[in-house]
């Protein structure tokens, strides 16, 4: 079971550059921001990206750094970042692994429809590896200010 305290699941997987990326390369520094996200270049998850995109130096203040996680592919990571000038790797989860070790992939509703998805998360990894904070709910239009106050706090 994930929780705070616990260490954070390990990853290493393509991002929107087809480059692998994996939690141990952020050694160096402080913080992680890991979110996950259901869906590039939709309305919600391009709130939360540009949000995060425009507080980078408030990230850099705290020597942290941003990385998203969805079951898109890479090419489509690869127009997210560019349409919107995103300044942090997006993280291709395809087969939806590291989403159920970090327990955010299950069932989900919309409009009368139950389907399997991701269930937007946030989690705050430190230096040491562990998790520091787990962010359930939140909205996305002022995530990255959720996320600057916890950082803020810790």
């Amino acid at each position: 079971m994930i929780k705070i305290g616990k260490m954070a699941p390990a990853f290493n997987l393509q991002n929107q550059d087809g480059d692998k990326v994996a939690l141990k390369d952020f050694r160096d520094k402080k913080i992680i921001v890991l979110y996950f996200y259901p869906k590039a270049l939709t309305p919600g998850c391009t709130n939360q990206a540009c949000g995060l995109r425009d507080f980078k130096k408030e990230l850099a203040k705290h020597d942290a750094v941003a990385l998203g996680m969805s079951p898109d592919m890479p090419e489509k990571l690869k127009r997210f970042v560019d349409k919107y000038h995103l300044n942090f790797d997006l993280l291709a989860d395809l087969d939806h692994e590291i989403a159920d070790k970090y327990e955010v992939w299950g069932l989900k509703k919309f409009m009368g429809r139950e389907y399997m998805g991701i269930n937007r998360r946030t989690f705050i990894i430190g230096k040491d590896g562990k998790l520091k904070n787990i962010m359930m709910k939140f909205k996305t239009k002022t995530h990255h200010e959720d996320v600057m106050e916890i950082l803020n706090n810790l």
